[in-house]
């Protein structure tokens, strides 16, 4: 059976995967894998464009065009948002910037392609919950059984900690402090660490929840289990909270009207925080947040503080401009 050497093309992803991203870069498995999932997707859409295998492609049978079409799949076909479609572009063009540094012989095709823009998004509202509504969907998870009280340990977690769920996940039993000063380890994008305050009530949950599973808290065990003894995934903990919220949405009607996911338990602390006193900074600390900008939206989308200020603030009176006669519409606007 004859064997044929790799192409230019594979070689290069080969190297870029193994070696670049996570020696070169520093990248953590998580981005490897999100710029693996990217590149898988348009090198299948592009071998079924070409109507060829995937290892018979080579950096010169990708055209801008090719990109171009690629996106639209995603937009049309897949029916992905503008959000998903701008992350896989941005894997296609981290992946050619590395490209062009190596092969100056498609310097101009790789300019094109990173000439590609992305897609303005629109922004929606941000949703969170309520105290309230925080209280209503733990107080219905039924901690009479095993799952259960992992269930309210992972929510009540989340809330205190404003984790994003990948960190939650990943959260290991040496992470944990459980003695005075409570608080919790971790690691953030780009395998950030910070260490986050947790309650003594907080604190109390997990104790009980490590003591049950007979957890080492010195070990690297982690800390949330699906039933199978297995670590949650992301999916598992927003399987976890949908069933919950469904529970609740039939006493609580406001959240009925709400889009909620687990990112909007992070949403909630940071809100929280703000409504509580807390600057800023210390809110983008708490988060892990690479700059204070990102935590800037938290100050325009609480609708309650809105309110406060604009009720300190004296109302503008109706103005007693009126028309007079031989007076030109200018002339009477300026008065205005």
């Amino acid at each position: 059976m004859k064997i044929t050497a790799p192409t230019k093309f594979a070689f290069r992803l080969r190297q870029y995967f193994t070696d670049h991203l996570p020696r070169v870069r520093g990248m953590s498995a998580h981005t490897v894998h999100s710029y693996r999932d990217s590149l898988v997707l348009f090198l299948r859409f592009l071998a079924s464009q070409r109507k060829c295998q995937v290892h018979d492609l080579e950096i010169g049978n990708i055209e801008p065009d090719h990109v171009l079409a690629f996106l639209a799949h995603l937009e049309e076909v897949r029916k992905n948002g503008v959000t998903t479609r701008n992350v896989r572009l941005a894997a296609i063009h981290a992946f050619f910037r590395y490209v062009g540094t190596y092969h100056p012989e498609h310097l101009d095709r790789v300019q094109r392609i990173l000439g590609i823009p992305f897609k303005r998004a629109r922004q929606r509202v941000i949703e969170y919950l309520e105290r309230d509504e925080i209280e209503a969907i733990l107080s219905r998870v039924s901690r009479a059984s095993r799952d259960g009280r992992r269930d309210y340990a992972l929510l009540a977690t989340m809330f205190n900690s404003g984790a994003r769920v990948q960190e939650i996940v990943d959260l290991q039993a040496r992470d944990l402090q459980l003695i005075r000063p409570f608080q919790i380890r971790l690691f953030g994008k780009g395998r950030k660490e910070r260490f986050c305050p947790i309650w003594p009530q907080t604190a109390r949950v997990l104790r009980d929840h490590c003591a049950e599973r007979q957890m080492d808290l010195r070990s690297d065990v982690r800390i949330f289990l699906n039933h199978r003894g297995e670590p949650l995934t992301r999916f598992g903990v927003r399987y976890i909270l949908a069933k919950h919220l469904d529970r609740a949405r039939a006493d609580v009607a406001t959240l009925t009207r709400k889009r909620l996911h687990p990112h909007s338990m992070r949403h909630s602390t940071a809100v929280a925080l703000l409504r509580s006193g807390v600057d800023l900074v210390t809110i983008s600390q708490w988060l892990g947040h690479a700059s204070p900008n990102t935590t800037n939206r938290y100050a325009t989308i609480d609708l309650e503080m809105k309110r406060r200020a604009i009720a300190r603030v004296k109302p503008v009176g109706r103005s007693n401009s009126s028309w007079r006669k031989n007076q030109s519409v200018l002339e009477w606007l300026e008065t205005l």
